[in-house]
């Protein structure tokens, strides 16, 4: 992506391109996914925006295989988070989740802030002592991660949403994007949302982020005994595939 400049001179955070502009500009059968090519994979990014809230949750559970199988950052990884990052804005992110009074965009920003933590400094920072150059310039985890201040700019404006999961996991996806170097301005005022969600959350992978964000900022964090050695597949809402699947 191009960094626009304004009549100053300052360099612009790269904009997000419209949904429809990635899933029609997009050469998904070129682009590698766990199973071969990403050529299925505009049918189902579509079924995210269907009028039927169990075809979008089945869509999203399907999407999670396809793009993020076993933790992994795939080459179509990346088109497919800016379409879901594109759409939260969408009427369809507002369809309730069955049997639930939980909007779907919940799921949306759930399923970003899972697919960002697998390219998390943590993650990373794990795979580079025994993969060294894993995260070169040009390789698929790197461009990815250039991502990141794109994705904030959709996330952010959840930040404060009126509902408390839409606000909760738009604060995730937010701490663990705001690793980028380029967002460290805006850490001071994620500590906010980092310790509301130590106050208020009784989800634990997720006060685990909140709690290392602050740490990692220098923030400090409530003494509330030490973390529990996660798993390198724990991390938030990785309670398995359960907040995907439609309960019935």
């Amino acid at each position: 992506m191009n960094h626009s400049r304004s009549n100053l001179g300052a360099p612009r955070e790269p904009f997000l391109p419209p949904y429809q502009v990635v899933l029609s500009e997009t050469d998904w059968g070129s682009l590698e996914t766990p199973f071969g090519n990403g050529e299925d994979l505009p049918e189902v990014l579509t079924r995210l925006l269907a009028p039927d809230p169990k075809v979008q949750v089945n869509a999203l559970s399907e999407l999670g295989e396809m793009v993020g199988h076993q933790n992994t950052i795939y080459e179509a990884t990346a088109p497919a988070a800016m379409y879901v990052a594109g759409i939260l804005t969408h009427p369809a992110a507002t369809t309730p989740r069955p049997y639930r009074n939980v909007p779907i965009r919940a799921a949306l920003l759930n399923w970003l802030a899972s697919t960002v933590y697998d390219a998390s400094d943590e993650i990373v920072g794990r795979t580079e002592q025994y993969s060294p150059g894993f995260l070169a310039p040009g390789t698929i985890l790197a461009s990815f991660r250039d991502l990141r201040t794109m994705l904030y700019q959709a996330v952010s404006p959840f930040l404060r949403d009126s509902h408390e999961d839409v606000r909760e996991a738009a604060v995730i996806a937010a701490l663990i994007l705001a690793e980028h170097p380029a967002l460290a301005v805006h850490r001071d005022h994620l500590a906010v949302h980092a310790r509301a969600i130590l106050d208020t959350s009784g989800d634990e992978p997720n006060r685990s982020v909140a709690r290392k964000a602050l740490e990692a900022w220098g923030h400090g964090a409530p003494d509330s005994g030490p973390l529990l050695e996660e798993s390198w597949a724990w991390g938030p809402h990785s309670d398995g595939p359960s907040y995907l699947e439609p309960p019935f």
